[in-house]
């Protein structure tokens, strides 16, 4: 029998790829939780369950895109049919790959961000949320970026920092709607996030500027009142938290994971 503070407990995340997906799906399981996987690419997702889970016990996988709303509700049905219920969903599916200057960003870059972060989270959580009623309530863990509250120089991303802020509205109003049913809506944002996007930018500044990856990542960390930046594994605790009845008077509340990163807030 599993134990944690997620025992008994089912918990869908959805964009289970790898980095913070990948660290949402295991540390739930860690904490006694039967998981559901979902992600778009099927071979990929039956890995990650296998790797998690080879017993295939208490982890499944449901390939789906967040941005078709019936695949949403095949992955909520199937955690609450092969688990008998669904008390949580973390959703960490996003698109940040479309980004660079506003004058060289078109009207499909806004429109991706949006569908895939505004529209697919509503998408996840209009699928969970009947279930969760169903179950006595549960918890919905949205997943924000500290692009919506300060643009970052070296890296501009408007339409993607837009798409963020959007969300963080829509998880308020969420929070109040659901609340009666006992659904509790909050967000997890963080800052800069060690894991293979970060690795990736680290390394593409490195090699721009002729430095080593680990000098561009020690600036970074430079602006963290903790030295280090915070891993994935670091920001899906805060996600595994919010899932669990740890949580369960905390509702419309935003977390920030960013290690002590301090800016100005306009």
């Amino acid at each position: 029998m599993s134990t944690g503070i997620l025992a008994g407990r089912t918990v869908l995340v959805a964009g289970a790829g790898p980095g913070l997906g990948r660290s949402c799906a295991r540390l739930a399981h860690r904490d006694g939780a039967n998981v559901v996987v979902m992600a778009r690419n099927a071979g990929r997702l039956a890995e990650l369950a296998a790797e998690i889970d080879p017993a295939g016990e208490r982890v499944s996988a449901c390939p789906g895109d967040i941005t078709d709303q019936d695949a949403c509700r095949a992955a909520a049905a199937h955690a609450a049919e092969r688990f008998g219920a669904l008390h949580a969903v973390v959703n960490v599916a996003a698109l940040d790959s479309r980004f660079g200057p506003f004058d060289r960003l078109d009207d499909d870059d806004w429109r991706a961000n949006l569908e895939v972060n505004v529209i697919g989270a509503v998408h996840v959580v209009r699928a969970a949320a009947p279930l969760m009623a169903d179950a006595g309530g549960g918890s919905i863990v949205l997943i924000g970026s500290q692009a919506s509250l300060r643009p970052v120089a070296a890296l501009p991303q408007s339409p993607y920092g837009a798409a963020k802020a959007a969300l963080l509205s829509v998880a308020r109003d969420l929070a109040a709607e659901l609340g009666p049913s006992g659904i509790r809506v909050n967000t997890v944002i963080s800052s800069w996030m060690w894991g293979p996007n970060v690795e990736l930018y680290c390394q593409w500044q490195a090699g721009e500027r002729g430095i080593d990856s680990a000098e561009v990542k020690a600036e970074i960390e430079q602006s963290m009142a903790l030295r280090e930046m915070p891993t994935d594994a670091d920001v899906a605790e805060a996600a595994v938290f919010l899932a669990s009845e740890r949580a369960r008077m905390i509702t419309g509340q935003t977390l920030v994971v960013n290690a002590g990163e301090f800016f100005p807030v306009a």
